[in-house]
């Protein structure tokens, strides 16, 4: 029974516990506490020497649609009525009106925006590059600058200097540029959208014109002016012509019946009809009638006639209502053209900040407190092995252990 409790009870005495551990970081307190005191001391003097930096921002907002587009024609809107829709569709077609904050955020971080700052202030002196090597300005603005949309779909533009001054003069100078670079863009859009229109608006005032002449030709041709009106009169026209032969023939058929073959009433009767059947045949097969009358027509030419006037009439009509869509798209795309009126609103304008935003010398000192600690805990544990260590395996460890003794002699640990 001893010789199987032994081993575990052997075992149990070399597994270090926690005593042991806190053991080890008392023996090695004083080299803690003066590495740690160095770090320290030398932290802060680095974060007094560091120059405070200051944080400026300027809220902007992209104007609702409505505020835009073709709200911006006035009484022309109203004047179209319901055409109004079709110049809204064109705005959005050819990207006439507002911004977007996807076209807002790529303008403010471009490069060419970005240029223009560095330029406008000096930038490349104030952080020192000096081969003037513009990327290297870009690149080191870029840490200090930002641009984001916060929680109310505003866009927050903020701007980290040295100078509270300097930093609100470069986010206003942000705000105007972004603006006039958006007012140049939408200018110059709208004129490519505006010479695209206006040649299919030529393009449709003389394609109205042709469709206008061939239907006054093909009116002066036929004498015709209301195609189903003239047409109802010729088919009025020969049903009553019809009528009035049925009328005779049964009168003939009478008076031949009492007067004979010979009488002069059924030869009368007779000429009558033989007139009245002649002018059926000419109203269904005649192709002279309309040159006698510019009323009637043949049945024979009806199909013909009324397909080339409905033809040419509905050409009309359709050139006439592609120049109702496209002259307020005309008209909206010529007054975007010229307008050079502000697409952003400011809601706050950068103010020279009272407080600074940097160094945060507490967190920074808090920091590498810990990050330090972090180093130097598990350092003494293994220094604290390679001290005890009495046999070596290779050179390392043995160099190891004359490193560690050195330590412990300069710091005067004691074991």
């Amino acid at each position: 029974m001893e010789n199987t409790t032994l081993p575990n009870s052997n075992r149990s005495e070399n597994k270090p516990s926690i005593s042991d551990y806190l053991y080890v970081l008392f023996k090695w307190k004083k080299f803690i506490i003066i590495n740690l005191f160095i770090v320290i001391l030398i932290t802060v003097v680095v974060v007094l020497i560091v120059p405070k930096s200051y944080k400026a921002t300027a809220t902007i907002m992209i104007p609702p649609d409505s505020q835009s587009g073709l709200s911006g024609l006035g009484g022309l809107s109203s004047f179209l009525g319901g055409k109004s829709s079709f110049a809204a569709l064109g705005s959005k077609i050819f990207g006439m009106g507002g911004a977007s904050e996807d076209v807002i955020m790529g303008i403010v971080n471009s490069r060419s925006t970005l240029t223009k700052i560095i330029e406008k202030f000096n930038l490349i002196d104030y952080y020192e590059i000096d081969d003037n090597n513009i990327d290297k300005a870009i690149k080191a603005f870029s840490n200090d600058f930002s641009a984001d949309v916060n929680e109310f779909e505003m866009i927050e533009i903020s701007i980290i200097n040295k100078d509270p001054e300097v930093s609100a003069d470069i986010a206003n100078y942000i705000v105007k540029l972004v603006d006039s670079l958006n007012v140049d863009i939408n200018i110059e859009r709208a004129k490519n959208s505006r010479i695209f229109i206006e040649k299919r608006y030529k393009q449709n005032v003389e394609d109205l014109k042709i469709a206008e002449d061939s239907l006054y030709n093909f009116q002066r041709k036929f004498g015709i002016v209301v195609v189903p009106e003239q047409l109802e009169v010729t088919v009025k026209a020969a049903a009553e012509i019809e009528a009035e032969l049925i009328k005779k023939e049964m009168a003939s058929y009478f008076a031949k019946e009492i007067y004979g073959d010979n009488s002069p009433q059924y030869l009368g009767i007779l000429a009558e009809i033989n007139l009245l059947k002649k002018k059926v045949n000419e109203l269904k097969n005649s192709t002279n009638l309309g040159e006698s009358s510019n009323i009637l027509y043949p049945f024979k030419e009806m199909p013909d006639i009324a397909l080339g006037y409905l033809r040419a009439y509905r050409e009309v009509e359709i050139q006439q209502s592609i120049l109702e869509i496209v002259l307020p798209m005309y008209e909206q795309a010529k007054v975007e053209e010229q307008k050079s009126m502000p697409t952003l609103i400011t809601i706050d304008k950068a103010v020279p900040p009272q407080l600074k935003h940097g160094p945060k010398r507490v967190v920074i000192v808090i920091g590498v407190f810990f990050l330090t600690s972090f180093f130097l805990i598990p350092f003494v544990f293994f220094g604290e092995k390679a001290f005890n260590r009495e046999k070596f395996g290779n050179p390392l460890q043995a160099m190891h252990n004359t490193f560690m003794q050195r330590i412990v002699k300069f710091y005067r640990i004691k074991f």
